[in-house]
């Protein structure tokens, strides 16, 4: 047996029910071709990795995410812009609490690895700043600037909380109190930060107090068989170093909470719940969030609503609620 059979193998079982219904979306046509993960052919498991295949209104959720980044900005006022890191690109948007020693919340925000700022992810800060909480929002180096490797883009996440740890106090936060939450991308990235090394850093393996993974992809061999690997370089060793799910007993969080929707690709949904079995058979503290109706984009919008089932979830995690 090669290796490609072996490692095909490992992801059957429980995966393989839930593609049965989910394949249902793909074109007949599809049926007839070469399988080449799963039952996915070339052309599904493209489609499987591209939420635009499975999400018509990509456009107006952008839009209305626009307005509430101004309508936050207005309200609460500007974040500090601060440099974790020396490069240029190594910068994060801190929307400070309105209380001292507040729990600091960090976003991972998505966009495939190569797209996507902190301020798009302003629409978040208002939920927060009720609350009492600190929410940081890093940059990130993007894909597109390293050759295609992914490495690079977990180091500057793990650069950029070990710094928010280090400087926390300096900024009215609790350093004790960290809470990361990831979306897409951002959800590959969080559960990669679950799993670092963090002695590399100077900082403990329990920085992470409690963790939302929203939508991601915790395993990188399927991921680099489909047309994401047009611009993502998946050498072997970055494949087994960066799939969190291959690691998970390093995971130190207290809680981990992972979230998706129903109406995301199927291989974001399985992706979701494979994290989530593996997790709760390593005996870490996990639970399922199902989004019943939303798309991988409408989810993300649940952050910035007050009643938002990502907003609930991110400060059901930090004990505290809004204060209205």
């Amino acid at each position: 047996m090669n290796k490609n059979q072996q490692t095909r193998r490992r992801f059957l079982g429980s995966s393989t029910a839930l593609l049965a219904t989910a394949l249902i979306g793909f074109p007949a046509w599809s049926v007839n071709q070469k399988k080449i993960f799963l039952d996915y052919t070339e052309e599904e498991l493209d489609a499987a990795y591209n939420q635009g295949y499975w999400a018509s209104n990509i456009k107006e959720v952008y839009k209305r995410l626009g307005v509430k980044n101004a309508e936050t900005l207005k309200a609460i006022g500007e974040p500090f812009r601060l440099q974790y890191g020396s490069l240029s690109h190594q910068g994060l948007d801190w929307y400070p609490a309105p209380v001292p020693n507040a729990p600091i919340h960090v976003h991972l925000h998505g966009g495939a690895w190569k797209i996507g700022t902190a301020r798009d992810n302003a629409f978040m800060a208002r939920v927060f700043h009720a609350a009492g909480i600190h929410l940081v929002v890093p940059d990130y180096i993007k894909v597109l600037e390293t050759n295609g490797r992914l490495g690079p883009v977990v180091e500057d996440v793990c650069t950029a909380l070990a710094w928010i740890y280090k400087n926390a106090e300096k900024h009215n936060g609790d350093p004790e109190e960290i809470y990361l939450s990831g979306h897409s991308a951002g959800g590959h990235l969080a559960g990669a930060a679950l799993v670092a090394d963090w002695d590399k850093y100077g900082v403990p393996d329990t920085i992470v107090n409690k963790a939302l993974c929203v939508s991601g992809m915790y395993e990188m061999h399927p991921v680099s068989l489909s047309s994401r690997n047009e611009y993502v370089n998946f050498l072997e060793d970055d494949i087994e170093r960066l799939s969190p799910i291959r690691h998970v007993d390093k995971v130190k969080a207290k809680q981990i909470i992972v979230a998706y929707g129903t109406n995301e690709s199927p291989e974001f949904i399985r992706q979701s719940k494979e994290w989530f079995y593996a997790l709760q058979k390593a005996g870490k503290n996990a639970s399922e969030l199902v989004a019943k109706d939303n798309n991988h984009f409408e989810i993300l919008e649940t952050f910035g609503d007050p009643n938002g089932l990502m907003a609930y979830a991110s400060l059901k995690q930090a004990g505290v609620s809004i204060n209205t």
